[in-house]
């Protein structure tokens, strides 16, 4: 059976209350295949999330844009991953390039993020991806192994309690890898315009799945939902769509306020509808 097709929105720091439910109204009168088929996740801010969970279709899940490492406490402006539960939020974003690089969270320190969303049963959309410097310099795969095995051994040492030393190489370890969607997201493809070209996400995504057979074992690889991100539109997602490394998108474009004019018009709503129609020429489908 192949990996189900995974189209996330990140709709990032933007929008009013009237907008989100414009948005909303705009994405639950839209065209889509089975959820058997495509899975769809959005996210919005946080100060929308009961709202948004509220009022979108049932077929469509809610996401979170970021949660705290541990428990609850003495952490202004911070959201716990049970705080999250508690409102019936299902996803979690993590990793995002923008934490990254202006807010500074390592690599170790993503990872232990995702395990602690992970424990608390919360399913993670986990963040890879390299600048243009890093790109030119010929370190993508260095720099996006790095980032995904920081993610991988400190969840295994988390969930399973034992030194990251003495982890053996089976897929059997990682069960719950189902709750885990990579999505490489080149820095440079983000909100620029530009986007990696088919061939060059497809490199990147096989060089991922490579690693988590390496390292996770042949199920994980087979089965792990890598996603691509930077500047996918109605134009260019069919094509990057079939690739045969590529299952699905985070996209901060057509999913988001920013996608059409944010009136939640017929315009919109057509935008939402070529997205779909696009997507559905791909060949699991």
């Amino acid at each position: 059976m192949g990996r189900k097709f995974f189209v996330g929105g990140n709709w990032k720091c933007n929008g009013t209350i009237e907008e989100v439910k414009k948005i909303v109204t705009m994405l639950n009168e839209a065209e889509v295949p089975s959820q058997d088929v495509v899975e769809v996740v959005v996210s919005p801010p946080f100060v929308f999330l009961p709202v948004v969970k509220s009022l979108l279709r049932p077929d469509f899940h809610v996401a979170a844009q970021n949660c705290w490492v541990g428990k609850g406490g003495a952490f202004t402006g911070e959201v716990s991953a049970k705080m999250l539960v508690n409102l019936g939020i299902t996803w979690v974003i993590l990793g995002h390039s923008e934490r990254r690089l202006v807010l500074g969270e390592s690599n170790e320190f993503v990872g232990d993020k995702v395990a602690y969303a992970l424990s608390q049963g919360l399913k993670v959309i986990a963040c890879v991806g390299e600048t243009l410097e890093q790109r030119e310099s010929g370190s993508t795969t260095v720099v996006v192994a790095a980032q995904t095995k920081a993610i991988a051994v400190t969840y295994f040492a988390t969930v399973h309690k034992v030194n990251c030393a003495f982890l053996k190489k089976s897929g059997d370890r990682v069960s719950n890898w189902s709750n885990v969607v990579l999505a490489y997201e080149p820095v440079w493809a983000i909100g620029t315009g530009k986007v990696a070209t088919p061939t060059q996400a497809q490199e990147v995504h096989s060089e991922l799945r490579k690693w988590l057979q390496e390292n996770a074992g042949a199920e994980v690889a087979a089965s792990t939902r890598i996603i691509y991100g930077g500047s996918v539109n109605g134009a260019n997602c069919k094509e990057l769509a079939i690739q045969p490394d590529v299952d699905g998108f985070l996209n901060c474009r057509e999913l988001k306020l920013a996608g059409g004019n944010g009136n939640g018009n017929g315009s919109d709503r057509a935008v939402v509808r070529l997205w779909f129609r696009k997507l559905e020429g791909r060949k699991v489908w």
